[in-house]
């Protein structure tokens, strides 16, 4: 200790820096982690309720965003903003069709980047509903409006390369983040003869074989969205629990459920989180249990990074979401709805509060509220 005492003190008379300032620099403490966020939205399913309300907001054309208007902070304040596109995007002219063989205006891809997203999973049981027209179409409207998509593909040599998002923190260089997306069918339709890459089925070995290769191709974080479960239904079923072996693979760090329509459990499975099924972000179903289908939650994972290029995840934020049909349809954040509370009576804010409760029972069908990191945004 004295050498180095004596070390600075001559540096001193010799005009270089001073002792103060050299035990100022010793003293600073070390940079912070870089952390980067992730949050994944339920299910887009454009009936034609949905897409007449964007054509209202777009006077005449067909304007998407405004209906996401409540949840876009969020989404815009994450890093990595995913969505589950769930049907294929028409011509630009139409016609389009809802239930059962769907086909949405195009304009919807501009109206989730507008929204906040950055990509979506493509790959659901309607992503051949127009044939290898419609995955096409769905694709080049998509890469026109600068959204991503995993899932499906155009070319051979696109479907081997893994999607994977240049994420920028604005705490360095960009992190590779590698989406990926698999379904468990297609509603009976099947991909053209020769072309089976077209769009991903579910294979355990073909997920851990995309998730491998991300990550040789410099994926840090991979995010896998699963299209699974038996609709309608809260409960995670027998083909979910023996597939979410998957998120045992240290080459997967958050799953992300859709299909059901209807909000699933969560859980923490071997230090990965899965949101079993996010239920529906947007949706025109009329059918009965109407409120269950009008339920969303997103999920929202904070990544830290540990050392170089590899990330951990930290908690989990659970945001209840709710479409709201009457006068307009509008993505409802529940929690802020609540808090701000606005121009709705207070019937309207019971029926709010109702249903964030249920997300809230739902959402915990596994007890993850007794994890650590898990919060439920109220």
């Amino acid at each position: 200790m004295c050498a180095v005492l004596l070390a600075a003190s001559a540096c001193s008379s010799g005009g270089g820096e001073d002792a103060d300032t050299i035990a100022g620099s010793a003293s600073e403490p070390p940079p912070e982690p870089r952390t980067l966020s992730v949050i994944g939205g339920g299910d887009v399913l454009v009936h034609e309720s949905v897409w007449t309300q964007a054509e209202a907001d777009g006077g005449g054309t067909y304007d998407f965003a405004p209906m996401f208007d409540d949840i876009s902070d969020r989404l815009h304040g994450a890093d990595l903003a995913l969505c589950h596109l769930e049907v294929p995007l028409g011509p630009e002219d139409g016609p389009f069709s809802g239930y059962p063989v769907f086909s949405a205006p195009p304009h919807l891809a501009q109206g989730l980047v507008d929204a906040g997203y950055d990509g979506c999973s493509t790959a659901s049981n309607h992503t051949l509903d127009q044939g290898e027209d419609g995955v096409v179409r769905t694709l080049d409207a998509m890469e026109e409006a600068g959204l991503g998509a995993a899932g499906s593909a155009r070319t051979e040599e696109e479907a081997a390369e893994p999607t994977v998002h240049e994420v920028d923190t604005g705490e360095g260089d960009a992190v590779p983040v590698a989406h990926l997306s698999y379904t468990y069918g297609f509603n009976g339709f099947e991909t053209p003869e020769g072309k089976e890459w077209m769009a991903d089925l579910i294979d355990e070995e073909a997920i851990l074989d995309e998730a491998a290769r991300a990550r040789e191709a410099g994926a840090e974080i991979v995010v896998l969205s699963m299209h699974w479960g038996t609709e309608y239904s809260h409960e995670v079923d027998t083909d979910q629990r023996e597939l979410v072996d998957l998120a045992g693979s240290s080459d997967i760090d958050l799953v992300l459920g859709h299909h059901a329509h209807v909000v699933q459990p969560m859980d923490l499975v071997e230090d990965t989180w899965v949101a079993y099924g996010l239920g529906n972000q947007i949706a025109g179903q009329s059918s009965p249990p109407i409120d269950s289908r009008r339920e969303g939650v997103m999920a929202q994972v904070e990544f830290t990074e540990t050392e170089p290029g590899t990330w951990e995840a930290g908690g989990l934020q659970a945001v209840p979401t709710w479409v709201e049909i009457e006068p307009d349809y509008r993505v409802v954040d529940l929690a802020s709805a609540l808090e701000d509370g606005g121009e709705r009576s207070a019937e309207e804010l019971s029926v709010l509060e109702e249903a964030h409760a249920r997300i809230g029972g739902h959402v915990d069908g596994e007890d993850v509220t007794g994890q650590d990191g898990f919060q439920l945004v109220e």
